[in-house]
């Protein structure tokens, strides 16, 4: 196995023989042979003239499911790479007999399991013996996994786009294909341009089915009802689950990137619906198992299942886990059933409290431009005189207090922006407020940083800037995996530069394609935090 996705790679190097994350050498294989075979079907896929969406979204769900601590069951992977082989086969019948694809991934087949382990040795990222093709190429499917993720939260909520499946096609089979440095460098910066395409699609599609996110007061202690504990990112499965728990005695609360669940109106009519319970995802041992009841894991952030909870946990989407029980996908029109996650709950005891109080929350763009005159006033009286981002992940490392101790040290007239389970490091300090405006203001999860893009541009336009890097925004942030990596490429695509990096940066990029990010955009990894502050606060 050989796997370096993630912020957490041994040595920053790469994981060789079990995944830190928890994953197994035959998974990573596995999932590798996934990534394999879907650069086949995209081939196949980018040679037709029109590609039916189905395709696009079968392609984003098999791509979701290799993104870190999504899915740990081979089972459920080789059934992906079963089906994207017949998927493959599909979209190779439809071509003309004179076109030909002459890449093996176009071709490869077998009909047994031993045949899939024994490719997948050879599928896997170091087959790329170019470092610096190996790290644009890695770069590029990357992003793309988020861009993935991200189409197929707003595919599950009816919103698709011909164009970014076709992206994906395009990235995925370009992979296969020489291409210079320069082409390759072309496609990671059309990654992000397309990342941010996306990811205002879902933002559309949430907003639409649940309305903007609104400034929210949420509640982090907890009922006396035994609950259900709903993770991930799915905003359609927590509407489901509401929906469906209604007058069965069973509490409804959020975790991790759930969080921002609890700013939507729609959300907010169920008064079954308690709040938040815990913090980010690298706590969920401790946190499920004081919870005590059921737990709905909707995408990824799993981390290896302890036995004291596994009985009542429940993945669902293209979350997996060996042993877990999971809810089936909803069928065309209906509703997933989520009956055996309401049932185990109501024979679970009542959520341990491990807090009290409330946080504050739902800063995404449309709220934050309602007071956006206080907001320019603010900034034109100097009382509020830096923006400083820092959204993204969070992780276990302890290298991370960086984030904690960075919001302590920053000015009293500084406002943090933040999106991701990133701002758990500083979500709960007494940070105060400018003139009413929170110091800390949220604006949801990580694809939620999209919002954060809309404010500054919009800024941008108010203050008749000619160059967005003219603001007084500063950017340090954390990242842990993909969808952080494709909302990074999304920011850089907006012409933002001078973004610190940590805890390190990428394993991914080699010596070579990190020097050009650094020469081109000015990223530079994170140092201490007197010296980044100090920076920041002068604008460097």
């Amino acid at each position: 196995m050989f796997c370096y996705q993630c912020q957490e790679a041994v040595k920053n190097t790469g994981c060789t023989v079990k995944g830190v994350c928890g994953k197994g050498e035959e998974t990573s294989n596995l999932q590798d042979l996934l990534i394999y075979v879907l650069k086949g079907v995209s081939l196949y896929a980018e040679k037709l003239e029109k590609v039916d969406n189905k395709y696009g979204s079968f392609t984003a769900k098999g791509l979701f499911a290799t993104i870190t601590n999504a899915n740990f069951d081979d089972e459920k992977i080789i059934k992906l790479i079963k089906e994207s082989l017949t998927v493959r086969d599909e979209l190779k019948a439809k071509l003309g007999k004179g076109e030909k694809v002459s890449h093996d991934s176009a071709v490869w087949f077998s009909s047994d399991t031993k045949g899939f382990y024994a490719k997948a040795k050879e599928a896997g990222i170091l087959a790329e013996t170019n470092e610096d093709h190996r790290s644009l190429k890695e770069l590029l499917i990357l992003g793309v996994k988020g861009i993935a993720a991200y189409a197929d939260h707003a595919a599950v909520l009816g919103y698709e786009d011909s164009e970014i499946y076709n992206f994906i096609f395009k990235a995925l089979a370009a992979t296969t294909k020489e291409l210079s440095v320069d082409q390759r460098v072309g496609l990671v910066l059309e990654c992000g341009q397309v990342a941010v395409k996306t990811m205002a699609l879902l933002d559309k599609a949430n907003t639409t089915s649940f309305g903007n996110p609104e400034i929210t007061k949420v509640n982090i202690g907890v009922g006396k009802k035994p609950g259900i504990l709903i993770s991930g990112h799915d905003l359609k499965d927590m509407d489901e689950l509401l929906e469906q728990a209604q007058g069965s005695g069973v509490d409804i609360y959020t975790h991790s990137e759930m969080l921002p669940a609890n700013y939507y109106p729609k959300f907010k009519k169920y008064d079954n619906f308690i709040g938040n319970y815990g913090s980010s995802w690298w706590n969920q041992a401790k946190e499920f198992e004081s919870f005590n009841g059921a737990i709905l894991m909707t995408t990824n952030c799993i981390t290896p299942v302890k036995d004291s909870y596994k009985d009542r946990m429940f993945t669902t989407g293209m979350a997996g886990y060996e042993g877990v029980k999971h809810i089936p996908d909803r069928k065309p029109g209906g509703k997933k059933d989520f009956s055996s996650v309401i049932d185990k709950a109501r024979k679970c005891k009542p959520p341990k409290e491990i807090e009290k109080g409330s946080i504050v929350g739902g800063f995404a763009h449309q709220q934050v431009l309602a007071l956006g005159d206080k907001v320019v006033e603010a900034v034109k009286s100097g009382a509020i005189k830096r923006f400083v981002v820092m959204a993204g992940c969070d992780g276990r490392q302890g290298s991370r207090s960086y984030f904690t101790d960075v919001a302590k040290a920053l000015p009293n007239d500084t406002v943090i922006l933040t999106a991701g389970c990133a701002k758990y490091r500083y979500n709960k300090l007494p940070l105060g407020d400018i003139g009413g405006i929170p110091r800390v203001l949220d604006a949801g999860q990580c694809n939620d940083s999209y919002s954060l893009a809309v404010v500054a541009l919009k800024l941008q336009e108010i203050f008749k800037l000619d160059d967005i890097n003219k603001l007084p925004i500063s950017f340090d942030i954390a990242w842990y995996e993909q969808k952080a990596v494709t909302v990074l490429l999304a920011v850089l695509s907006l012409g933002f530069k001078n973004i610190r990096l940590g805890p390190t940066l990428p394993a991914f990029l080699s010596p070579n394609v990190a020097k050009v990010l650094v020469e081109k955009f000015d990223i530079k990894p994170i140092k201490d935090v007197k010296s980044d502050v100090e920076a920041m606060v002068a604008g460097k």
